[in-house]
């Protein structure tokens, strides 16, 4: 396989939904910490880089109101174009390659994007381009090399088993060019980019049913790729999924690293 193969996450596939849901339960309210923090309010000009689903965007219209703005953008907008309507605005885009939708933004906001796109400096370039003097950048993306296993408590074959496939989704993400270890260098890279005020810290979700949820929508939606890259056999995917659908299993996520600084 190859980086041609293009995105392995497909939105247009049957479990996106599942996953944008357990996404949002885990993570939305960690990003909506960090957005609060960093001031939003009403009238605030909003980019939502990679908006996926709907749940983003919408918390951010309600907190902008009806005199703000916010501009979500996608390569697929198939689930954030229910949010679409005053004050949101829904384009197609895609940030790694092409310019910004606008500029003197207040905040910039990207949630599990940049690890996944070609041209990462690029895209980074573009969304700190398209702040405003004073304006905000919060990135925010996992580490999968930094706790790479499904299951940190391995005490028996089904937990190996699990931290078997996550090692070959973690094969097929590299092979599509994903940067497994891209989320513990955006501090870093926001410094090195002139940033301001730079902060961090990360979120590390385990034993939660939603890690589950998060677990099965995945494991379910790269299934036929496991299978066509002799990753894993169609009876090692069923007791996995068997197992996880017990609850019998403390399940983990990557760690989300969210890292903010203001431009100058």
């Amino acid at each position: 396989m190859t980086r041609s193969d293009g995105y392995l996450l497909d939105n247009r596939q049957s479990e996106a939904g599942r996953r944008f849901d357990a996404l949002s339960t885990l993570f939305d309210p960690t990003t909506f910490r960090h957005i609060e923090a960093l001031g939003i309010g009403a009238g605030w000009r909003c980019w939502e880089v990679g908006a996926g689903g709907a749940s983003v965007v919408s918390w951010l219209a309600e907190k902008v109101g009806p005199t703000g703005q916010v501009v979500a953008t996608d390569i697929d907008t198939s689930w954030a174009v229910s949010a679409a309507g005053p004050p949101v605005e829904v384009r197609t885009h895609d940030v790694g390659a092409e310019e910004p939708p606008g500029e003197d933004f207040d905040l910039v906001h990207a949630r599990l994007v940049l690890v996944h796109v070609p041209d990462r400096e690029r895209a980074l370039r573009s969304m700190i381009k398209a702040l405003r003097p004073g304006g905000r950048l919060l990135v925010e993306d996992a580490d999968p090399a930094l706790q790479p296993l499904s299951c940190p408590d391995e005490y028996g074959p089904e937990q190996r088993l699990a931290n078997r496939l996550r090692t070959a989704f973690r094969t097929l993400l590299a092979e599509r060019g994903a940067d497994l270890s891209y989320g513990r260098r955006l501090p870093r890279l926001l410094r090195e980019a002139g940033l301001r005020g730079v902060e961090a810290d990360a979120y590390f979700p385990i034993a939660s049913p939603d890690c589950a949820a998060l677990e099965a929508a995945t494991v379910r939606q790269i299934r036929d790729r496991l299978v066509d890259a002799g990753l894993a056999t169609n009876e090692e995917i069923d007791r996995h999924l068997s197992h996880v659908a017990s609850g019998a299993t403390d399940l983990a996520t990557a760690p989300m690293i969210s890292a903010w600084g203001r431009k100058e």
